[in-house]
């Protein structure tokens, strides 16, 4: 399974070993993962952040703290930016510390505040490897679900020949493709997604629509993707930037009206295991579309309007036993009310709310805040988070229903 798009926090500490940093973080960017590397003081010893930096081409930071002003590297938004998190090299010195709580650098601040897969790959001296305590913390991690890319065997700095040498790069990136390849959570899973707005047309220049960006609905696609769905994605008008990146292999289906997206949806739903409403389609279209550009000569303007189709409504009257439909509810007031209302009435496996009256939440925005209800699981209330991190919590929770 390719890298691609993965967003992976190296941390690099201080061994000899720290000049195959380099080398790991040119073969994770050629997989076209997104890199970004940490240090430990100890590191900037053995090679310099601006090495690294240019290559993962991202700032490299080694301190809680930056520049005269002493501007936060916030260690939490760190952990919570990664897909997984990888210690390469990792010291005898860091797995102590990692094992006993000890937390007294921004690396070991960023592994203590992970939810993320974390790998370890130790580096050092024969002697030192084989010690009694260095193994039984290299145990307790494992017992703790932190994945071990255990050292190799061959020549050391110190002129011995044993096991202890940092794992070759190519094997480390090659062990950490299969092992999201085998752990995808979602890898058996066939997802599709709508998401943006619908714009109605008036006449060939107007049109109804909202103020919908489509951005977490891709953000969905994009995550679930990342957690081994195939995934379809039924897309309103959005900025062309936005779908840029996304993989090849995410169908995109991209729509304009209502009717059209209920259409696409219609024709792809049948072998979907979930399906995932994140569309904000216009209730009511135009009753007739003017050919021409209406000309401003009254006052006033009516416009009859009909409704359009009700696409997640008539989707869960034909739901499968085997599929589950999640919906959004975008609320002003009687928020948890109205989403449980809407959830029973289109048949939703799972609701999430959205309210207007959290700021930094609703449309356009980068971060979102959410509650999400399920007749098969308790309630899960979000802080505000990127959305990229809410589509994670979302797909986390559809997976438990």
């Amino acid at each position: 399974m390719t890298l691609r798009g993965q967003k992976i926090l190296l941390a690099v500490c201080g061994s000899i070993a720290a000049y195959k940093s380099a080398l790991i973080v040119r073969l994770l960017k050629k997989q076209g993962a997104e890199v970004r590397v940490v240090m430990t003081p100890s590191a900037l010893g053995f090679i310099t952040p601006l090495t690294l930096s240019t290559l993962s081409e991202n700032p490299v930071l080694h301190s809680f703290t930056e520049g005269e002003l002493g501007e936060w590297n916030n260690h939490v938004e760190l952990a919570l930016w990664a897909d997984l998190i990888l210690i390469a090299p990792a010291s005898e010195n860091t797995i102590g510390k990692m094992v006993h709580g000890i937390c007294d650098n921004l690396v070991l601040a960023i592994y203590f505040s992970a939810k993320c897969p974390v790998f370890v790959c130790p580096a050092m001296d024969l002697d030192m490897y084989k010690h009694f305590s260095t193994q039984e913390n290299l145990k307790k991690l494992q017992d703790n679900n932190v994945v071990l890319i255990d050292a190799e065997s061959g020549e050391l700095a110190s002129g011995l020949i044993g096991q202890g040498r940092l794992a070759e790069p190519e094997n480390i990136v090659r062990f950490i493709e299969e092992y999201i390849g085998n752990t995808a959570p979602l890898g058996s899973k066939k997802i599709l997604i709508t998401a943006g707005p619908t714009y109605e047309a008036i006449d060939p220049v107007r049109f109804i629509g909202n103020h919908s960006s489509g951005k977490m609905g891709v953000a969905l696609a994009m995550q679930a993707w990342k957690m081994g769905a195939t995934v379809t994605l039924v897309c309103g008008p959005v900025s062309d930037p936005l779908l840029a990146g996304l993989p090849a292999d995410i169908q995109v289906k991209k729509v304009v009206s209502g009717q059209q997206m209920f259409e696409a949806v219609e024709t792809s739903i049948d072998h979907q295991d979930i399906v995932i409403f994140a569309a904000a389609v216009a209730d009511y279209t135009p009753e007739v579309v003017s050919k021409i550009k209406i000309k401003k000569t009254e006052d006033t303007f009516t416009i009859q309007l009909k409704k359009n189709p009700d696409i997640a409504k008539i989707c869960g009257e034909h739901k499968k036993e085997n599929q589950r439909f999640v919906g959004f509810a975008l609320e002003t007031n009687n928020e948890e009310v109205n989403a449980l209302n809407k959830m029973k009435s289109k048949n939703f496996d799972a609701i999430v709310l959205n309210s207007m009256n959290d700021e930094g939440a609703g449309f356009a925005g980068d971060t979102n805040k959410i509650t999400i209800y399920s007749n098969h699981q308790p309630a899960y209330e979000s802080t505000l988070q990127s959305k990229e991190i809410i589509a994670r919590e979302i797909l986390t929770y559809i997976m438990g229903i």
